[in-house]
């Protein structure tokens, strides 16, 4: 059967209990996410905010191959944390999974607290969490690329392990366990890779053109290496 693994859930796969549970979630991570953006946004940042939205929605429509009959798409987390923080970039994605499930169908209403859950808040979390811990690595543009892929790849797979767990709270009993993690948290390995490098490449642009946007490297005296031969 050939379809997308990639996080969406779709409505009817979790009961209801465990649905609501996370809307729950969802609505208390992203007050926690909206009050603390109010620091992170200025008048040089916001339009950037808008700019990482808009490209995490084309993206996501757009699914790349990564077994026989199966294909995924961005999530966004890292490179939305990556490039506007993890508080501005929670909320972006969560805007995202907001228009893709009540306008295109993409995602379950009903599993929209789930989803955000796992892409906008853990994923994102997890994204900036890595970039964070190999920031000091980030000191040449091809030290910020690749922070940037494993930062993605790594907050694909541990967004895949929200998934598991909420399945494993209100998911069909009738599926094993076991097999569900190998299979969703497998597969979700593939599709960081794809992650990584999208994520990778748009840093790396962004941080070629104007390395101050960048939030990851905030913070530090020279923040990239990458106008080298030019006169500051």
């Amino acid at each position: 059967m050939t379809g997308s693994v990639a996080m969406h859930m779709s409505d009817g796969l979790l009961n209801t209990t465990t649905s609501l549970l996370f809307v729950g979630v969802a609505v208390v991570g992203l007050a926690i996410a909206a009050a603390r953006a109010r620091n992170d946004l200025d008048d040089r940042t916001a339009p950037l905010a808008g700019l990482v939205a808009a490209f995490v929605f084309a993206t996501q429509m757009l699914n790349f191959p990564v077994l026989p009959g199966v294909s995924g798409h961005l999530l966004g987390g890292a490179l939305a944390a990556i490039l506007v923080g993890p508080w501005v970039g929670a909320l972006c994605v969560s805007i995202v999974l907001v228009v893709q499930a009540l306008v295109f169908a993409d995602g379950g209403v009903t599993a929209l607290g789930a989803n955000i859950t796992n892409m906008a808040l853990i994923g994102t979390a997890a994204g900036f969490a890595v970039a964070t811990l190999l920031k000091r690595f980030a000191t040449s543009k091809v030290g910020l690329v690749v922070v940037a892929f494993v930062a993605a790849l790594l907050n694909t797979v541990i967004a895949s392990l929200g998934f598991v767990l909420e399945f494993a709270i209100g998911g069909d009993p009738a599926f094993n366990l076991g097999g569900v993690t190998a299979t969703v948290v497998g597969v979700h390995c593939l599709i960081g890779i794809g992650e990584g490098i999208i994520t990778a490449l748009t840093v790396g642009a962004v941080a070629a053109v104007r390395p101050d946007l960048v939030y990851l490297l905030r913070g530090t005296s020279r923040p990239l290496e990458v106008r080298e031969g030019t006169t500051a």
